[in-house]
């Protein structure tokens, strides 16, 4: 497992990377912005993804492996008392790390993520039936035919969907476009599915929602108007989570970290300076 460390300071914070199956690369903007702030930084990239080693063996593409090697890298750099962020599916390892190994964390912030994957399927149905009738109509298509790789289907995606809820620059950020082409398809397709849109991976019945009551970890909860994940999903976490906090960056989507920078960072800041401070709970 690569991992690599970005400043120095008594507060650290190890991010757990999306996917599953990409990597550390498009999430380099958090360098910017933590460590000049006071906060020790730790990229790692998980089993299967672009600078650790990346077995042929499907069989490892669990959650249940996923969060225990979490626990490893943890263990091993030796982070006790830190925060743990976790974007996207990141987020979901984040949740599923909180709830075995509290003891371990100081505050938790799951970004871009629900905590139910029929409730993202559900969003992300939602946001396409919003379409135009003819430009579903073609995306069905191709996926009734399994056709997921032509050239025409994964334009339609880019264009209708991955433009206006993963990422809303224009260009991509060259991090993001350098983290999707270093993209590992074999965990991706095993545990997510063709594409962001269309959900048939072993994580597809996924659903913590009864479970947030048990995570009293002090969180905050990051995510973009605009984002593949519903903003009512994410206001109800917050309301099952005791200790928790919601942000809502406006501007953003699923990479609100990128279109939507300033209030994205702003807000993880903050509840970083809160919990230091022991006012979060006070707010």
């Amino acid at each position: 497992m690569w991992t690599r460390q970005v400043g120095e300071s008594p507060i650290k914070l190890l991010l757990l990377h999306g996917g599953p199956g990409f990597n550390h690369e498009y999430l380099e903007c958090f360098a910017d912005f933590l460590p000049p702030e006071g906060v020790e930084l730790y990229f790692y990239d998980q089993l299967g993804s672009y600078f650790s080693d990346q077995p042929d063996d499907s069989s490892l593409w669990i959650d249940t492996r996923f969060r225990e090697e979490v626990e490893q890298v943890r263990s091993f750099l030796g982070l006790e008392s830190f925060y743990l962020c976790g974007q996207s599916w990141g987020g979901y390892l984040a949740i599923e790390y909180a709830l075995k190994y509290p003891s371990h964390l100081k505050g938790l912030v799951i970004s871009n993520m629900t905590a139910s994957i029929p409730a993202y399927v559900a969003s992300i149905q939602a946001l396409r039936n919003q379409l135009p009738e003819p430009i579903v109509s073609r995306m069905l298509e191709f996926e009734e035919r399994g056709d997921f790789e032509a050239e025409a289907y994964q334009e339609l995606v880019m264009e209708h969907l991955y433009k206006k809820h993963i990422c809303r620059l224009d260009p991509w950020p060259e991090a993001v476009r350098r983290g999707f082409a270093h993209a590992n398809m074999q965990v991706y397709n095993t545990m997510q599915g063709p594409n962001e849109f269309l959900v048939t991976g072993n994580f597809k019945d996924w659903d913590r929602f009864a479970d947030l009551k048990d995570i009293h970890t002090p969180t905050l909860l990051l995510s973009g108007r605009h984002d593949t994940m519903a903003p009512s999903d994410i206001e109800e976490m917050g309301r099952r989570i005791p200790a928790s906090r919601v942000a809502i960056c406006e501007a953003g989507s699923h990479l609100s970290m990128w279109d939507d920078q300033e209030t994205y960072f702003a807000h993880l800041l903050q509840f970083i300076r809160d919990v230091e401070a022991d006012r979060f709970n006070r707010d």
